[in-house]
């Protein structure tokens, strides 16, 4: 959390009684608390100076009450009554002037003001009312503005994260910080658009949502903060989202509310230029999805909070799927939530559950889907496959000349296999960057690639490559034609000559002439099987160390 911020929110957010009493008037007359000592933190809203007998239906409650006694009553019935209508009012304490009217407060005072637990406290000098209202009354408009003044350095912060390129989800994760609670977004309806910030014991926020939110939403928690985010234009009243702030692991304070007001109004002005509601569901699923992938959330929770997202696959497969596209590609202008649509849309004939999420910082689309079963698992990752294509290409999200997005399908089972299923359709979607173009890849037939990729920085994989096929590369940066897409297809064929000059349009005799050649430049012999295992690896691994 950013030390600038006190997530409690009482610094500055008014004065209590036990401050009334040290500042220099009131400390001046010798203050004596003869009730409600443990209640001196009681905030102070304002202070009162008054003489009658009736001065309970003058106040609104939270006031300090300055009196020198004259409308208490001589009978100690009268100033039980007058004790007991302060405290029903909600007022922070009461402070009596000994003088002329009472040299000591009587006993019926007293022991009624400890039974109602309001602070009472005699004076035992006589003070000017009107420098004790003067003190704290600047103190309580002080700590206003120094409230008012914490509010606007969130306002400051969501406003330069916009500037910086962030979005919604930064502005959210900055609203979490400062008050220390989980912050949720929501539709206007109700419906769950993103989390950020984590709840006691680092709790995920969704399973905050679900349990004190997502189920209670006639009836939110006592102390729930709501704040609509307006929407639809100026003067129309409109409500586009709403801020929640659930009082999980703190009380929501003063401070909180009116910094959420201020966020509101900077999530407005972006929800209303880049209408990004949809993006941000679909970036929050992604970031469940991500979660689940690196196993920040348990498997026997993950099913509940899915259907806090609206996946609900019951006890199906579950078939963990991940697009990655063409590196230093980042789209703008909504085109994240262009694809999500797209792509929905697309899914919504396959007939099976679809849980959908984005994450724009590494270019990848996850996706897990529920089976009726393993069986159709090749069939339906055709129809994904080209939902996601055709939703890049809706999306305008492929440049021309740049690679094609890699889809990968990773292998059906159980939520306790769906984390490391996303993990390992993830990994190997980035291996298979520079593959030759499938409509989809099989995670499993990938793991040779992905062992390759994760030893990319390794300096034995460079030097291994290098001993290889090192002379071929050489060779065709002086002379032609080229000998390595030659040798490549070869392997791709398993040796099977035929086929191999029908696919690079070569006579019989010109491909023997470059396998001689090919050989001759190794000094091997590519009819032996280890020479061929070597040289594949060989072939796999040049696209990871350059």
């Amino acid at each position: 959390m950013d030390s600038r911020f006190d997530s409690s929110g009482t610094q500055g957010a008014g004065i209590t009684v036990q401050r009334a009493l040290e500042l220099p008037g009131l400390r001046s007359g010798l203050p004596e608390v003869l009730a409600g000592a443990d209640r001196l933190q009681r905030a102070v809203r304002w202070v009162h100076a008054g003489e009658v007998p009736n001065i309970a239906s003058l106040l609104k409650g939270g006031e300090l009450l300055l009196t020198t006694g004259y409308g208490l009553g001589t009978r100690p019935a009268d100033q039980r009554a007058f004790v007991r209508t302060l405290a029903e009012r909600g007022i922070a304490a009461l402070v009596v002037e000994l003088g002329p009217r009472f040299t000591r407060l009587p006993a019926a005072l007293v022991e009624t003001a400890r039974a109602a637990g309001l602070p009472l406290v005699q004076l035992h000098r006589e003070v000017p009312f009107v420098t004790v209202t003067e003190e704290i009354h600047t103190e309580i408009v002080n700590g206003h503005y120094a409230l008012l003044q914490r509010a606007e350095e969130v306002h400051r912060r969501c406003t330069v994260a916009l500037l910086g390129g962030g979005g919604v989800p930064q502005v959210l994760r900055i609203l979490a910080d400062f008050s220390g609670n989980p912050v949720f977004l929501e539709t206007a309806e109700g419906q769950l658009l993103y989390a950020a910030g984590a709840g006691p014991a680092d709790t995920d926020p969704l399973q905050v949502w679900e349990g004190l939110r997502g189920q209670h939403k006639d009836e939110p928690p006592a102390g729930t903060v709501l704040v609509d985010v307006p929407g639809g234009g100026p003067g129309t009243g409109s409500v586009r989202a709403r801020l929640v702030l659930l009082p999980v692991s703190t009380a929501v304070a003063p401070v909180h509310r009116i910094a959420a007001e201020r966020a509101a109004d900077v999530l407005a002005v972006v929800l209303i230029q880049a209408r990004q509601e949809e993006e941000l569901a679909a970036r929050g699923r992604g970031d469940f999805l991500s979660d689940l992938a690196a196993g920040r959330i348990a498997a026997e929770d993950a099913p509940a909070q899915a259907r806090v997202l609206g996946f609900k696959p019951g006890d199906s497969p579950l078939l963990p799927v991940v697009m990655r596209l063409a590196d230093g590609l980042s789209p703008g202008g909504g085109a994240w939530a262009v694809l999500a649509r797209a792509v929905a849309e697309k899914l919504a004939s396959v007939g099976v559950p679809v849980l959908l999420g984005v994450r724009p910082v590494e270019g990848r689309v996850p996706l897990l889907l529920g089976l009726r079963s393993e069986a159709e698992r090749s069939a339906v990752a055709d129809r994904v496959a080209a939902a996601l294509r055709a939703g890049v290409e809706r999306a305008g999200m492929r440049r021309p000349g740049a690679p094609p997005p890699v889809v990968v399908v990773g292998v059906a089972g159980s939520w306790a296999a769906a984390s490391a299923g996303l993990r390992h359709a993830a990994e190997a979607a980035t291996a298979a960057q520079g593959l030759p173009e499938l409509p989809w890849y099989d995670a499993r037939r990938l793991d040779i690639d992905l062992l390759l990729w994760r030893l990319r920085d390794h300096p034995d994989l460079a030097a291994f490559v290098e001993r290889a096929i090192g002379p071929l590369r050489d060779h065709d940066r002086r002379s032609r034609p080229p000998l390595l897409p030659t040798l490549q297809t070869y392997l791709a064929h398993a040796g099977r000559k035929a086929e191999t000059a029908r696919e690079l349009h070569l006579n019989r005799q010109t491909l023997y002439n470059r396998l001689a050649r090919i050989g001759e430049l190794l000094g091997t012999d590519l009819d032996d099987p280890q020479t061929v295992l070597a040289l594949g690896l060989a072939l796999r691994a040049r696209r990871h160390v350059g």
